[in-house]
């Protein structure tokens, strides 16, 4: 049943980051968007995320969930040690929500619009940024939990050039997913052909922040490299990545929307897979030399086994209903 939960557990992070960063990347689309098709790609990303934009959170708490219930130390450290850039992070979900709705349901046409869209889109771009920050953290061996002064122990070990750098390219990454998926949200040709243009900028904007996560990677000691390419598995991973990636151009080419979607999310769970690979059952690497591990750091057995039979049925109850979800709003296309 342990093995169950870790499964759940990557599952739920690789749907948050494949969903919820989607979500996030509708913002980061309308922030660096002309401003005179602001509110055509608003509009746009509103049809593309407004059913499900709430249920994408799921993914993130089930992740939580299953920490705090199964892996009480990794939540624990997590907790202690990332608390500032998981308030930041938390601070911007909070706020991002709140002005979507208001946004979107507020009955009165004012100037606290204009404040309303500033805070979706630059809380679209702080929650990413942190998210990225803090899975650096957990990789980089800069978690200190020995230290003594408040900048070693809480500032330290996810402010450096390495997490920023990841979290520019999560940012990239999301604004990558939301501009590929929305090409599909519209059947006006025009739009179409400027979604487009976004999604290949973003792609670029996606590989030059990758390849500044390289070279902060090196310049911190960190093996990326040899952690990302280092075995037959991750070479096929990052091949597999590369070659979706092309046939993503050929599709965006002939507005291949179903192939568009499946090729960029594909991409992605390419990435996180060659990411995570190597560090399996390591979550955390410590700056003393240590780790926290799944199959070490585990809650008691009874706990795993509930969480485990929770876990397999609630996905029977709740995975329909949003399929289905999915489903009934397919063909919203203006």
């Amino acid at each position: 049943m342990l093995y169950i939960v870790i499964a759940y557990l990557w599952a739920s992070i690789c749907l948050y980051i494949l969903l919820g960063g989607a979500d996030f990347g509708a913002g980061i689309v309308e922030l660096v968007s002309k401003p005179k098709h602001r509110k055509t790609v608003r509009n746009i990303m509103y049809d593309a995320i407004g059913p499900i934009w709430e249920a994408n959170h799921m993914w993130l708490i089930i992740a939580i969930v299953i920490l705090f219930v199964g892996f009480p130390e990794i939540y624990t450290t997590m907790s202690v040690y990332m608390h500032i850039p998981l308030v930041l992070m938390l601070l911007g979900i909070i706020a991002r929500g709140t002005a979507f709705a208001f946004r979107h349901y507020d009955a009165v046409t004012d100037e606290m619009q204009t404040v309303y869209s500033h805070v979706f889109t630059l809380s679209s771009l702080i929650t990413p940024f942190f998210l990225g920050i803090i899975a650096a953290a957990t990789v980089s061996r800069t978690i200190d939990t020995e230290a003594t002064d408040f900048l070693s122990a809480y500032v330290y070990s996810w402010l450096n050039p390495f997490g920023v750098s990841v979290g520019f390219f999560t940012v990239a990454i999301c604004g990558y997913l939301a501009a590929v998926f929305a090409v599909g949200q519209t059947a006006d040709a025009g739009h179409q052909r400027m979604l487009v243009r976004l999604a290949r900028a973003f792609i670029a904007i996606a590989v030059a922040c990758g390849g500044a996560v390289f070279v902060s990677a090196h310049r911190s000691g960190i093996p990326l490299v040899e952690w990302i390419v280092g075995d037959l598995w991750g070479q096929l991973a990052v091949l597999l990545a590369t070659l979706s990636l092309v046939a993503l151009f050929v599709a965006l080419n002939r507005r291949s929307v179903l192939w568009m979607r499946l090729l960029a999310g594909f991409q992605v769970v390419m990435i996180l897979f060659a990411a995570t690979y190597r560090h399996y059952p390591h979550l955390i690497l410590l700056k003393n030399g240590g780790d926290l591990s799944l199959t070490d750091h585990h809650g008691g057995l009874a706990s795993i086994d509930a969480l485990g039979w929770a876990l397999v049925l609630g996905s029977i109850f709740i995975l329909p209903a949003l399929f289905y979800l999915m489903y009934a709003f397919r063909g919203n296309r203006k």
